[in-house]
């Protein structure tokens, strides 16, 4: 199957190419297609002539999005109307990857996919309002939320602690909970998810749920680095942007795409720096 993917420079589509290794992959950055651009989108999908799209485009700058939010949504929202537009004219299928970033984590327990969004930033409603055209355009669709993703090839929240490792006094927030994500986990999730033919709304995070400080103390765990972190309360981080204080996300959708463990991840992710400071 030909697969066109856009965002195919950040971690989750550069992960999205060894999962999809067994299909012809079109993988297309920002610099080969500007999503934004309904003509670009509409001549891509005629040129490639795909049986399905996946769109790992995004605006991932959560407190950037607060100031530059025309920007964000022309990213988040209207990137992948085109896309769902496009697709449908052409009779195909579209893979939209969301976020946890939708709710607003007054929960006390995992948000599935029939929970009620209601984002508290700029970042989270432009993302809503992108599975919204997805939904209403294509009905071919399959949204697929995730969170926190990292790698040892990305740049993420992880490998930034990573990089802060010596530094004395590293503090990590402690009281916002979510499910990191391995970013090849995720993508192989989606592989497997568009086998199923069943469309719908899914969430495809590492399973369980933790806080960026126990993320944190776990890589370091593993690669033996010291001194551990200390907690330290969200408020001591004030931020441009709302972010919610418990998003964990978990299925009731269809147990073959459930993800490993946020912990598994980790250990694979350490296991691999492990492996390259040798």
């Amino acid at each position: 199957m030909k697969i066109l993917v856009t965002g195919a420079a950040g971690q989750l589509g550069r992960c999205l190419a060894r999962a999809l290794a067994a299909h012809e992959m079109v993988a297309l950055g920002h610099a080969a297609l500007d999503i934004t651009r309904f003509d670009a989108v509409r001549d891509a999908v005629a040129l490639h002539r795909p049986a399905l799209v996946i769109n790992a485009s995004a605006f991932n700058d959560v407190d950037g999005a607060e100031s530059r939010s025309a920007e964000a949504h022309a990213v988040n929202a209207l990137g992948p109307r085109n896309l769902a537009v496009a697709s449908a004219a052409s009779g195909i299928p579209l893979v939209h990857v969301s976020t946890d970033y939708v709710f607003d984590g007054a929960a006390e327990r995992p948000y599935h996919e029939f929970d009620r969004p209601n984002p508290l930033s700029v970042y989270g409603a432009s993302k809503l309002a992108g599975e919204d055209a997805v939904r209403t355009l294509n009905r071919r669709h399959y949204v697929a939320r995730t969170a926190w993703l990292f790698w040892e090839g990305g740049n993420s929240f992880l490998l930034s602690m990573y990089a802060r490792a010596a530094s004395p006094g590293l503090r990590v927030v402690n009281d916002q909970y979510g499910s990191p994500t391995y970013a090849p986990h995720m993508a192989e999730g989606i592989a497997h998810l568009i086998e199923t033919g069943a469309f719908g709304t899914y969430h495809m995070a590492g399973a369980g749920g933790t806080t960026r400080y126990e993320l944190t103390c776990e890589l370091f765990r593993l690669l033996r680095l010291s001194p551990m972190p200390q907690a330290a309360s969200r408020f001591d981080f004030p931020a441009a942007a709302a972010r919610p204080r418990y998003s964990v996300l978990t299925t009731i959708q269809d147990p073959r795409i459930e993800l490993p463990a946020w912990q598994e991840g980790v250990a694979q992710c350490a296991h691999a720096i492990a492996s390259a400071r040798k």
